[in-house]
């Protein structure tokens, strides 16, 4: 993994290049990103860098080419260690523990980086079980970082959700940061730090990994993804930057539909008060199916939350897509702060009855009438 393989954090990966080019390398950092960010991505870029053999003092990326980085890229480096949660599973009945499911970890983080927990349980097996870093973990890591490095310059340790660690596994961690075992770096990757010991959380260096910006999002599905323009933007208008939803949504059947153009003719056909037409859009929701059904009102909301903005001050939404400025300027005189709340509330609900199986047809002229009359309160 090179850090130009990865969308976005060019600041993030400044800060990382910069703390080895000048050999203030911290024992233990901790990329603290949501799920779905490029935080385990950055993690393992940072850990080819850390032991490239092939980098010149000023490069600001891994080679790629030698045998470190070559095996780094593979995850069977010796000295790049992985700690993560997992559960007894058919194929390990008792004593789960991360070096059991070393193989399905490979394939899982090489495949997608950007996935989340739910991915990893579905990946090895775990039907409704939850995951953790157990207590025969804390053992495990004690053995292993008592190892000098084979062959690397600094053994490396990933901890991929501390936040489920079992105490004793915590408690563990925590004297390993107290008393860092030489040339070894923990690089700690987690969704929800504030669940972490404070006494561990005292002892990292915070790596903030932020979501992707909508515009850096449509760009790289564009780019590295190959989604038509106006796919990827909506794709990633639906993540909010969230790159692992962003990648699951970009191989659905979602993509395949229009989203804008529908939202469009809505809100007008709503505004003219056509219920004839709003009778044949509802006919066109229906085919859609729940999912998809869902997923437009999710874009809509999102739509809706830049038309309020743009009315505000346009300088709050800078990137708009050359398709949506000019439905988006002319909008913005409907939705303002009178109405923006119920209108909002309305997409909302609408999305909580689809959720739960109500009649989509009647759900969509419901909420159609509804929008109408807010619309004529702006």
């Amino acid at each position: 993994m090179r850090f130009a393989d990865i969308p976005g954090s060019e600041e993030v990966k400044r800060v990382l290049v910069q703390s080895v080019q000048r050999q203030h390398v911290a024992h233990a950092q901790l990329f603290r990103g949501a799920e779905g960010s490029t935080a385990l991505a950055l993690a393992l870029a940072y850990a080819a860098y850390l032991n490239c053999e092939g980098r010149e003092p000023q490069d600001t990326d891994s080679c790629g080419h030698c045998a470190s980085c070559q095996k780094i890229d593979k995850l069977i480096h010796p000295d790049l260690n992985f700690i993560l949660p997992v559960t007894t599973t058919k194929s390990v009945p008792k004593d789960a523990v991360s070096s059991k499911f070393a193989g399905e970890w490979r394939q899982f983080a090489l495949e997608n980086p950007y996935q989340g927990l739910n991915d990893w349980m579905q990946h090895i097996g775990a039907d409704n079980k939850q995951g953790s870093i157990s207590k025969e973990e804390s053992l495990q890591l004690l053995r292993l970082v008592s190892l000098t490095a084979f062959e690397a310059r600094y053994k490396t340790v990933v901890i991929w959700l501390p936040e489920l660690m079992h105490p004793a596994a915590a408690n563990a961690v925590l004297k390993l940061l107290e008393e860092p075992p030489p040339a070894t770096v923990f690089l700690l990757v987690s969704n929800a730090p504030e669940q972490l010991l404070p006494t561990i959380i005292s002892r990292v260096q915070p790596i903030v990994v932020r979501p992707l910006p909508e515009a850096e999002l449509t760009a790289y599905l564009r780019d590295q993804r190959h989604l038509p323009e106006a796919k990827a933007h909506q794709v990633a208008q639906l993540a909010e930057g969230n790159l692992g939803a962003a990648l699951a949504a970009a191989t659905t059947s979602g993509q395949d539909h229009d989203y804008l153009t529908f939202f469009i003719d809505w809100m007008r056909q709503c505004y003219g008060y056509k219920v004839d037409k709003l009778l044949g859009k509802s006919d066109e929701f229906q085919k859609l199916g729940r999912e998809n059904q869902k997923e437009l009102l999710h874009y809509s909301l999102g739509v809706l939350r830049k038309v309020l903005l743009f009315g505000l001050d346009a300088q709050l939404v800078p990137h708009l897509a050359a398709n949506e400025q000019q439905f988006v300027t002319g909008f913005s005189k409907f939705v303002t702060p009178r109405n923006a709340d119920p209108l909002t509330r309305e997409l909302n609900d609408a999305h909580y009855h689809i959720e739960r199986n109500a009649n989509p047809r009647m759900v969509f002229v419901d909420t159609s009438l509804r929008v109408a009359e807010l619309l004529r309160q702006a």
